[in-house]
């Protein structure tokens, strides 16, 4: 039997793609969790001016994910977003119980 413990993701999202392609990009996050986890909460934290310029970019769209899962998926999840085009960054934390 599998642990289910709780992450957070959050992904910085290329305003470069233009406000439908952002909003499908959240979309599409939210429903690969959804497929392989169990997805608490979507935040989306909206248009911030990133710390420091990435790509020559200084905004850009932040979303936070709250999900529970298996130990497996996190990394698929990491995997998927380094090879999404216009994903900026992306971090996956593991929660403290």
């Amino acid at each position: 039997m599998a642990v289910i413990s709780s992450y957070e993701a959050v992904i910085v999202i290329s305003l470069k793609l233009g406000e439908e392609a952002v909003a499908d990009t959240v979309k599409k996050f939210s429903s690969l969790i959804e497929k392989h986890a169990e997805l608490e909460s979507v935040d989306e934290w909206g248009k911030r001016r990133l710390a420091y310029p990435i790509n020559k970019e200084t905004d850009a769209y932040y979303v936070l994910y709250n999900f529970k899962s298996a130990a497996e998926f996190p990394a698929e999840l990491d995997r998927i977003t380094k090879i999404t085009d216009g994903v900026l960054r992306s971090m996956i934390i593991k929660k403290e119980a």
